[in-house]
């Protein structure tokens, strides 16, 4: 079921949330393939708990090519839940980011090139991971979600609309299906 994002201003996005602890509770189960199919609907590479109203500390990463990130490396969509960083990189790369809680707006933010993570997985397996780059971004993107922050507080070098981001950074004209709303309904920018 594609649930609707919380948008700025929502208080529920500012709540650090709470770990899991029954990972064979079949609501959490039917949660995190809601969260899969709300990210998808919106032409998301990631997405939170919390920003569908749910305290838990579980995120979606689900990094495909697509207008907005020409270069994205493909993968499944993955849970992680309850992800604590045991390890990253020294040097921080900006980088532009947008955010399905912050509709129209991009921003040129700083984030740590790699990580390396400990999770549980979907059905409760502890897992280690170690993303960089792009996948690097969305997982401490959709980690400060966690942290009850969205990214303006990263407070950004500069910040666009998303028709600006795709003539000024990306070089090309405004697809309506480029824009989230946040909702999965495109937006067309006046």
């Amino acid at each position: 079921m594609v649930r609707p994002i919380l948008q700025v201003g929502d208080p529920q996005l500012h709540r650090p949330a709470e770990p899991v602890t029954d990972f064979e509770d079949a609501a959490l189960q039917a949660l995190i393939e809601d969260l899969i199919e709300t990210c998808l609907a919106a032409n998301g590479v990631g997405l939170a708990a919390p920003q569908v109203g749910v305290s838990r500390q579980i995120l979606i990463l689900a990094s495909r090519p697509s207008l907005r990130y020409p270069s994205a490396p493909l993968m499944p969509p993955t849970a992680v839940l309850n992800p604590r960083i045991l390890a990253q990189s020294a040097d921080l790369v900006w980088d532009w980011e947008g955010c399905l809680s912050v509709p129209n707006q991009r921003g040129l933010v700083p984030r740590r090139r790699w990580v390396t993570v400990s999770y549980w997985d979907q059905i409760g397996r502890p897992q280690v991971s170690h993303w960089q780059d792009f996948l690097a971004r969305v997982f401490q993107h959709e980690y400060d979600h966690l942290l009850g922050q969205v990214f303006l507080a990263r407070h950004p070098e500069r910040l666009l609309d998303e028709a600006s981001y795709q003539r000024e950074v990306l070089g090309q004209p405004l697809s309506p299906t480029a824009v989230p709303t946040g909702n999965g309904t495109p937006a067309i920018p006046d």
